[in-house]
């Protein structure tokens, strides 16, 4: 019997509307750095931003659609409070407020495609 053996997850891909505008948000306000961009013409575009050892895409392309029901990143922030002020202060829309978990705290925010980005703070241990 042939199983399937996942070793890891490649990357977790957002679909948007307007790559430039998504660009903006995604390094601008997430502050994410660019580790490839591709255009495919005629129109379509790709960008990875790898974070620790996964990594986060967004793109354009024909049939490829936003959801804020699909499948979403959860963004691991250094200090929670700055990173919510951070995000206000930019006018991002919350889909979840900020609420304690007993292991973390955590808020949804909406790109401006309207897929949904968790922020997430660990609690100490």
């Amino acid at each position: 019997i042939v199983m399937l053996k996942v070793i890891e997850i490649a990357f977790c891909g957002y679909a948007v509307t307007d790559f430039a505008r998504a660009r903006k948000f995604y390094e601008g306000v997430l502050g994410l750095k660019p580790t490839k961009v591709k255009d495919f013409p005629p129109d379509s575009h790709w960008a990875e931003y790898d974070i620790g050892p996964g990594t986060l895409s967004i793109g354009s392309a024909p049939g490829w659609t936003p959801s804020p029901d699909g499948c979403s990143v959860t963004l691991e922030v250094e200090d929670f409070d700055a990173a919510i002020a951070h995000l206000r202060a930019n006018g991002v829309k919350f889909r979840m407020e900020p609420f304690p978990t007993p292991v973390c705290r955590m808020a949804m925010i909406f790109d401006p495609d309207g897929n949904t980005i968790c922020i997430h703070k660990r609690n100490a241990k």
